[in-house]
């Protein structure tokens, strides 16, 4: 098989709409950290409840697939743990520094704190059981064999993810690193809408 044809037999590069709502927040990301006020980028402030609902979409998205529902179920639990890792287990919604904007408490600072990370792993072991156990992963292969995979939302989602790691890193920016994460959020949950309700993307 000649690679060009490789290519096209395994690599989606069409635009859907998904594709378009994630390039628009690409292209807002400069601009939104030049001038939307740094209260934006906070814990618990605009960009991340904006953040939260993309996810709580992409979970129903996932929950409700009409197929390979196994896999989809699998990618639930996942998103679900992202929602939680976003706000800390609870701790930025439950543990604000009175008097201190953007300032929490840690878990360390409770009596029980210490319990939070063995239930973490405990949540992340029972989600690779399920994924094992339910046989997921036989739907994830089949998928992988039979769909092509969409090339600008990944691409999307690797541009988001990088540079909100890279803007936590080398820079004191809330919002440019929230805009960034927001990117990767919103490619991922196109990405989880594609293979799950876009006829190009069926198994079937």
């Amino acid at each position: 098989m000649k690679f060009t044809d490789f290519i096209k037999e395994h690599f989606d590069f069409r635009i859907y709409p998904v594709t378009v709502i994630a390039i628009l927040v690409a292209l807002s990301i400069i601009p939104c950290a030049m001038y939307l006020p740094p209260a934006w980028g906070y814990e618990n402030g605009i960009i991340e409840d904006i953040q939260m609902l993309t996810l709580i979409i992409g979970l129903f998205l996932a929950v409700f697939a009409k197929e390979n529902k196994q896999f989809f179920y699998f990618v639930g639990l996942a998103v679900f743990m992202i929602m939680a890792r976003e706000v800390s287990y609870g701790r930025t919604l439950f543990l604000a520094v009175p008097g201190e904007p953007n300032v929490f408490y840690s878990w360390k600072d409770f009596k029980y704190g210490w319990l939070v990370n063995p239930l973490v792993g405990l949540y992340i072991t029972g989600t690779f059981l399920y994924f094992i156990v339910s046989k997921a992963y036989l739907q994830m292969w089949n998928i992988i064999k039979k769909v092509k995979f969409p090339v600008w939302n990944f691409l999307l989602a690797v541009v988001g993810i990088s540079v909100s790691l890279y803007i936590e890193k080398h820079a004191d920016n809330d919002v440019f690193e929230e805009m960034a994460e927001l990117l990767f959020y919103v490619a991922v949950v196109g990405i989880i809408w594609l293979y799950a309700y876009n006829k190009n993307f069926s198994t079937k």
